[in-house]
């Protein structure tokens, strides 16, 4: 297994951002996150799962000038190698993702090794890299079940705002079930909060209600609200390009420190942590 020259950790972790509720910042955390272990001279694959395409768009890919993306590497058995794009980000690369994903879904419902075909897909690729980051689609699918397959760890990010445990008991049930049946090596990373507004009383409520129910899983660092963070995409850049003094910028940069901290200790094991847990 190779090392890292930065910290001598086992390369390839690979990460799965996931959670089905939409709207809570998941992909704008996959390529922040991404953009700033890069910056942190990690090499680093965001890999785009989602068939919106929007971790591909907010790199400054079009999606529509996308020769083969996962849609080929799981339907059509293209070469994860073939398709990676490089993006402006130093240390950065891109593994593209296509409306046609949608069609995954049903084309590999018959096939025999159905949730496991991704985890194959990135056997090849890696250990060619320190992190691989995962944007998956905001639903509970195949192709997520994919992810969460191949994945080692599975980082959800959940919004300050009132229906933030809403569709969170799914979720974890879920992870449990991939746990036990199909990956009995994947971890929860942690919990994410996003979205906090230090205006907002309820953002505080909320952020002290999910370390209640999950202590030591809630990562320290908090994504607040900011307008660079939305606008960043649009240019097709993450917020460490578009704006690197904003305060979204910060938190990311914040967050992948962390997570390389977190990574140099043991990862918490935290099958037992969601037992207990009632939406």
């Amino acid at each position: 297994m190779k090392t890292s020259k930065n910290t001598g950790f086992r390369m390839g972790k690979i990460i799965a951002i996931a959670n089905q509720k939409g709207g809570v910042g998941k992909t704008t955390t996959a390529i922040n996150l991404a953009a700033s272990l890069a910056v942190l001279e990690y090499k680093t694959l965001l890999i785009d799962a989602d068939p919106q395409a929007n971790s591909t768009s907010g790199v400054g890919i079009d999606p529509k000038n996308v020769r083969a993306s996962l849609y080929d590497c799981l339907v059509n058995e293209t070469r994860a190698k073939d398709l990676i794009l490089e993006t402006e980000v130093p240390n950065l690369w891109l593994m593209p993702s296509h409306l046609d994903l949608v069609g995954a879904e049903i084309e590999l419902i018959n096939h025999p090794n159905r949730e496991r075909i991704m985890k194959g897909v990135f056997e090849e690729i890696k250990d060619d890299y320190d992190y691989l980051i995962v944007d998956c689609s905001p639903s509970l699918g195949l192709v997520t079940v994919n992810a969460l397959t191949a994945a080692d760890a599975v980082l959800v990010p959940v919004q300050c705002e009132y229906f933030a445990l809403e569709g969170l008991g799914k979720l974890l049930n879920t992870i449990k079930i991939v746990q036990n049946r199909l990956n009995n090596d994947l971890d929860i990373d942690g919990i994410l909060l996003t979205m906090y507004d230090t205006r907002l009383r309820l953002s505080n409520q909320v952020a002290t209600e999910v370390k209640r129910h999950f202590d030591e899983l809630v990562y320290e660092t908090i994504i607040h609200r900011n307008t660079k963070l939305g606008e960043a995409p649009s240019a097709g850049k993450p917020a460490i390009l578009y704006d690197a003094d904003s305060s979204g910028s910060i938190n990311y940069m914040n967050l992948a420190r962390e997570m390389v901290q977190k990574h140099d200790n043991t990862w918490v094991k935290s099958a037992d942590k969601i037992l207990d847990f009632e939406e």
